[in-house]
Order: C-alpha cells, then structure tokens, then sequence
C-alpha cells in the first residue's frame, strides 16, 4: 500500500490543549490531513486501545487512515490501519507479519546506517526525524538540518525512488516549503496542527503549503 503522507498529523494527547481527540481527529481531516497518527508515550495499554477506538471512530469514513506510534500490539488490537516504528520498536518485518499485507508500516530514520537498514519489503514510508529543533519529544540526537534532511531522503530514494519520505520535528509553515524543496514528500507535525487555536485552519495551511510546495519542485524530483 502506498502512504500519502504529504500531511502526517500527529495526535498527542499531551498536546492538544485539552481538547476532546475525537474532535481533534475531525479537524485535522477537515483540514486535509492525509494520515492521522496516534502518538501516546505514558498511557496504559488500556487507555491506549481505548483512544485508539475513539480515534478510530471519528475518522470513519473519511478515507484518511490511523495508525499507532510504536504500539503494534495496540494497533493490531484495535484494528488501527497500520503502525509507525522507530529504531527501537518491534522491526519492521515483525510488524509486518503480525499486521498483514494491507497495513501501514513507518519507519524512523536518523543515518545512513539506518537509511541501508531499512527493510524495504515491510514499510510504506520512512520519516526523517528530527530535523528540527523541537520541544514536543526529548529527542538525543541533534536535529539533521535541511541538509542532512536532503542527503538522507536522497540516499533513501537511491535506494527506492518510489518510497515516500517525510520529514518530522520542529516542522512550521514558515519553513515547509524549504522542508519540501530538500526532498521530503511530506510533512509530519504535531503542534502547529494540535495546539493552534483553530487546529482545522492550521491543518488547511499546511497542507496548501505542502502541495504548493510538492508543485513547484522540478517535474524530475515529484514522486
């Protein structure tokens, strides 16, 4: 399956000013998100299942899908639409068997080494993250940069021009369309969506952004 994640939401509920995440989830795809992801660092695996539910529930029929951080056990169990994995989460092949052919799989990505790892028969997208500085996850590593940013999607598409590339953390409107021009297919965000005032309209911003930005690349770099 072939991810759109030319505006990946990230859904934290840490960062959502304390609004209901099912409207969160409406105002995100009212907006023009493309993928919803379900991020929960410290919740049980009860409140997960059960948000993961109530995320689910207000995404139906919308066409976008949802998918769970980290958690395959959680996705699988609730019947989320795939998964995104980091360095240290279940690898990709092993979610893959457990979630099925039709899932989502993402993949986090912070080297070359990890750009040669990737397995490429198992996920559907890879995230490079972070490139920017952000406050929204303690994050060891420093952030890549635009040019880190570039040599790793360019180094991923060497491998396998066909795989979408996103970029994730400190990510704005502001600097979208450099984000873009260095190669990512799209954006991953968190607070500029989540934590606006109008989360809809900041979703509709960014997503104008990413497509104004995706058209005006050279014919020879749209994927």
């Amino acid at each position: 399956m072939r991810a759109d994640i030319r505006l990946h939401a990230i859904l934290d509920p840490t960062h959502t000013r304390g609004r209901p995440l099912a409207e969160m989830t409406r105002a995100a795809i009212a907006g023009g998100a493309t993928i919803l992801q379900y991020r929960d660092k410290d919740a049980s695996t009860w409140t997960m299942m059960s948000r993961t539910r109530e995320i689910l529930a207000a995404a139906d029929g919308s066409g976008v899908p949802v998918i769970v951080d980290d958690r395959v056990d959680v996705a699988l169990a609730a019947g989320a639409h795939g998964v995104h994995v980091g360095q240290t989460d279940m690898h990709p092949d092993d979610a893959r068997r457990l979630l099925g052919p039709l899932a989502i799989i993402g993949r986090t990505i912070k080297s070359l080494d990890h750009v040669a790892a990737v397995p490429l028969d198992s996920v559907d997208y890879v995230c490079v993250g972070g490139v920017f500085a952000t406050a929204s996850k303690d994050n060891p590593d420093p952030p890549v940069g635009l040019a880190g940013l570039a040599g790793l999607v360019a180094a991923m598409k060497a491998r396998r021009s066909d795989l979408p590339v996103g970029a994730i953390a400190g990510i704005t409107i502001e600097n979208t369309p450099e984000v873009i021009a260095a190669g990512a297919d799209g954006i991953a965000v968190i607070s500029e969506i989540f934590m606006a005032d109008d989360p809809e309209a900041a979703a509709a911003t960014l997503r104008g952004a990413v497509d104004r930005a995706l058209a005006d690349r050279p014919s020879e770099d749209r994927r």
